[in-house]
């Protein structure tokens, strides 16, 4: 999702891993005489009402070059609250989390995790609905969504990721194929048939080879259509008019040979974005990764517009990954919410982290916040990009952030459900399944495998 822009196999392996949900945590809820409404009072964080709090926190992210940002903050914290010390450090979260919950040995006051891992250590998190209501109108609903459960909201959101089309501008001229008048899906299939025609080697549009990924990629679809793949309540709809619609663009793709098959940015699907045959690229904004560094023939031959809609007027974007700040049950989480206040909703905080900085000199360019105010069209907190030709990229994915539809929930389950719809999708574009297959047999497992076993 984001946990390192630069190093895209860490955050891979990171929101890959083992699903927590199977896991068997007991809860270090209140007293279980209170009453129900006294209990969700209990589990709902407080601010602290000192203006000058004082104690220590401990901060766990992963390491690598978020970590590197995020740690630059310090200072600027503690310029605001000198009384607090911060111990920021560098854990492998999805290895030593789930141990630290069960045994509350060691808890740490805030954890950076993926937003499809929230639902399944809700019960061990603080609910932050009351210390996030200041700013709740104006953060992303689908980051509100996403970190929704039943009736708390368990992260602070940090980024948002808007699906976007990356296209090789200048290989699509040379073929005279006009990119910027794609408006919908249709259109895409047409450009790749024009742009297949003018060279008939090629294969113009990504279709994504592995299991997560591709779950990912299809949810960034469906994002688009205000939907999911469960609701609020964690139910499943699946077998929906949306889903359909998604699975027929792609298998329309596999079928009439309109799509390279790849990994993302895989040996193969570099060696085909490279040599132009691979032309079109629905991906999150982190997908700008590759021209800034693994492209060296085609950078600033690249470009990013939003992404197509599936019916006119339709939404031009989708949520595609992601990730939060969860305070679990520690000694002084009410502190390490004064930390992610900061970094998410102070200008310096923010400004700091996507703005330029040491390790970042033109600025964090992989996402944008989920924050709206500090996510501004004519504020731009990233320079423009080289690699995409001097493309002003933040004008283009805040734009596009801002179209996002809310509505788009993450189970608890999610992870655990790439064995089965996320292969099923591959069996798909295989050709050994029908999209109304897929929707029939992911459905049936997701239900009994997963949910069912809740």
């Amino acid at each position: 999702m984001n946990s390192n822009p630069k190093r895209p196999g860490l955050r891979l392996a990171a929101v890959g891993a083992t699903a927590v949900t199977a896991l068997a945590l007991t809860a270090c809820g209140p007293d279980i005489t209170a009453g129900a409404g006294d209990e969700a009072a209990a589990d709902r964080l407080q601010a602290p009402t000192a203006e000058q709090p004082e104690g220590e926190i401990t901060i766990w992210d992963r390491s690598g070059d978020l970590y590197e940002v995020f740690d630059a903050v310090i200072d600027d914290f503690n310029e605001k609250y000198p009384g607090i010390k911060v111990n920021h450090e560098a854990v492998d979260i999805n290895a030593k989390l789930q141990n630290t919950l069960i045994t509350g040995t060691d808890v740490p006051d805030g954890v950076f995790l993926d937003d499809a891992l929230v639902g399944g250590f809700a019960d061990h998190l603080w609910d932050l609905t009351d210390v996030l209501a200041p700013y709740a109108d104006d953060i992303a609903p689908q980051k509100i969504d996403a970190t929704t459960v039943g009736d708390g909201i368990y992260g602070v959101p940090y980024d948002l990721n808007p699906g976007l089309l990356f296209y090789n501008a200048a290989a699509l001229e040379s073929a005279g194929v006009d990119a910027t008048a794609i408006e919908t899906y249709d259109d895409l299939l047409d450009a790749a048939r024009a742009y297949q025609e003018a060279n008939p080697e090629s294969h113009p549009i990504h279709l994504e080879q592995s299991a997560f990924l591709g779950q990912l990629q299809l949810e960034m679809y469906a994002s688009q259509l205000g939907t999911s793949i469960a609701d609020a309540d964690g139910e499943l709809r699946l077998d929906s008019p949306e889903y359909e619609q998604i699975l027929t663009f792609l298998d329309t793709v596999q079928s009439e040979g309109l799509g390279t098959r790849a990994e993302y940015l895989s040996p193969t699907d570099i060696a085909e974005l490279e040599n132009g045959n691979q032309v079109f690229y629905p991906w999150a904004i982190w997908y700008d990764f590759a021209p800034q560094q693994l492209l060296p023939e085609t950078s600033g031959d690249w470009r990013a517009m939003e992404l197509p809609a599936w019916e006119d007027g339709g939404a031009r974007s989708g949520a595609m990954g992601g990730s939060s700040f969860v305070l679990p049950k520690g000694e002084n989480s009410e502190l390490a919410w004064l930390f992610y206040e900061f970094l998410m909703y102070d200008e310096a905080g923010y400004s700091a982290v996507w703005g330029e900085n040491e390790i970042y000199p033109t600025g964090l360019n992989t996402s944008i916040p989920a924050y709206l105010p500090a996510a501004d069209p004519a504020k731009p907190l990233f320079q423009p990009l080289e690699a995409l030709g001097g493309q002003d990229l933040w004008e283009v994915a805040t734009t596009a952030g801002a179209e996002i539809p809310s509505g788009t929930s993450i189970p608890s389950w999610w992870n655990g459900a790439v064995d089965y719809l996320g292969n099923d999708i591959q069996k798909m574009l295989d050709g050994d399944l029908t999209p109304a297959e897929v929707i029939s047999s992911s459905t049936e497992a997701i239900q009994t495998n997963l949910i069912d076993r809740q």
